[in-house]
C-alpha cells in the first residue's frame, strides 16, 4: 500500500493467520465500482479500504 506509513498501527498488524472477517452492506453498484477501482489500481479491495480509512482518519483527527 503505496503512501501508508508503517510502523505498529493497528491496520498494519494483521499477519495473514491473524485477519478477521469484516462484515457489512453496501449498493450493488457501490460494491461494483469499489471492486473496480480496486482492480483498476492493481491493489485488493482490502488493501483499498484501509488506504481509505488511513486517509479518513488522518483527515478527521486535523
Amino acid at each position: 500500500m503505496a503512501g501508508i506509513p508503517k510502523g505498529g498501527d493497528a491496520l498494519d498488524s494483521a499477519v495473514d493467520g491473524d485477519n478477521r472477517t469484516l462484515n457489512f452492506k453496501v449498493s450493488l453498484d457501490f460494491k461494483k465500482e469499489f471492486k473496480g477501482f480496486a482492480g483498476s489500481q492493481g491493489i485488493t479491495m482490502t488493501e483499498l479500504l484501509k488506504e481509505g480509512f488511513a486517509l479518513s482518519k488522518k483527515k478527521r483527527q486535523k
